[in-house]
């Protein structure tokens, strides 16, 4: 698990443990989670296409605006705590302690014994959804600035923030794990360092 608090520490564990009992180990190309794929475009998908064709489905802003916010909640939660643990094995949120700090939880599912790996299909679809709505939000973001559009100003906010955390979130699962990586390899590497050097002074004085 990544786990950042106050301190900024960072750790790494397993998910669930169901996932470690899976032991088939996926095909590169092959979409083991379609359904989860598939939501987890359509929510944002469907928000933009919502927003972009709003006047011509609907001459009402408020259920316009209403549809839209609730696609995007519905990204939000789904990606935060679905696609994102199926597809790419990673998964962030925030807990609060018996002190009540708040404490950010970064997570990164370990390769299992039997090699489980996420499918490269649909870690491609993963990245590229969670990475292209959100520049699709911030370019309509400054179309509706300079459109003198202002009622849309705070819809198109809303998309920008809630898939930019999610965007923030998971790049610090995967970049947090990767620097946790390094660290425990560069430990290891100073130990057998420093063993070596110590075998062989007791070599030499014996």
């Amino acid at each position: 698990m990544m786990q950042q608090g106050s301190d900024d520490d960072t750790e790494d564990v397993s998910l669930f443990d169901s996932d470690d009992t899976n032991t088939r180990k996926p095909k590169k190309g092959k979409i083991r989670h379609p359904l989860a794929s598939f939501f987890h475009l359509f929510f944002r998908v469907s928000a933009i296409l919502v927003y972009l064709l709003c006047e011509f489905l609907s001459g009402s802003f408020i259920a316009c605006m209403v549809t839209i916010i609730l696609l995007l909640s519905c990204d939000f939660w789904t990606v935060k705590n679905i696609t994102g643990r199926l597809m790419v094995g990673l998964r962030w949120w925030n807990q609060i302690d018996d002190e009540g700090k708040s404490h950010w939880i970064f997570e990164a599912r370990k390769p299992s014994a039997q090699g489980k790996k996420s499918s490269e299909a649909e870690s491609k679809i993963f990245w590229l959804g969670l990475v292209i709505c959100p520049i699709i939000w911030v370019i309509l973001a400054f179309s509706s600035l300079f459109s003198f559009r202002p009622q849309w100003l705070a819809v198109v906010i809303m998309g920008v923030v809630l898939q930019t955390a999610n965007l923030y979130g998971y790049i610090k699962c995967k970049v947090g794990s990767r620097k946790n990586l390094t660290s425990v390899a560069t430990s290891y590497l100073g130990k057998h360092i420093l063993q070596q050097t110590l075998a062989k002074e007791d070599a030499a004085d014996s």
